[in-house]
């Protein structure tokens, strides 16, 4: 049985920094691309980054590139997302995915497994 859990602390001010780990379990991790996807209220699931199966290639949704940051321990089946500099507006529930391919990382309907979700809410 696969498992994505994702955990972080979940509330910070605007402007500091949090980082969320994903733990993976029942599946070959190191064979999967790895993403972070966040889903505010109201709105639709958007792509956040993904990284490689060796985590040396990384992508990053265009309005957050210098400021999270994705990367991945293969020994440890985590894939971990550094966030800085957060503002309001990044309050939302941030999901870890798994998927086997490696195109179209940017869509949720690409991905294979799912974690539960955790809550982020930065405070102005």
């Amino acid at each position: 049985q696969v498992q994505l859990v994702e955990s972080g602390v979940g509330l910070v001010q605007a402007g500091g920094s949090l980082r969320l780990s994903c733990a993976a379990s029942g599946l070959m991790f190191s064979s999967y691309t790895m993403g972070w996807f966040r889903q505010a209220a109201g709105k639709e699931r958007e792509f956040v980054s993904a990284i490689s199966r060796s985590g040396g290639t990384t992508y990053s949704a265009d309005s957050l590139k210098g400021r999270f940051t994705i990367f991945r321990d293969n020994a440890k089946n985590t894939v971990l997302l550094q966030m800085n500099s957060l503002k309001p507006e990044d309050t939302a529930i941030y999901y870890c995915a798994a998927t086997a391919i490696s195109r179209r990382l940017g869509s949720p309907q690409e991905y294979d497994y799912w974690g539960q979700g955790t809550q982020v809410t930065v405070s102005s």
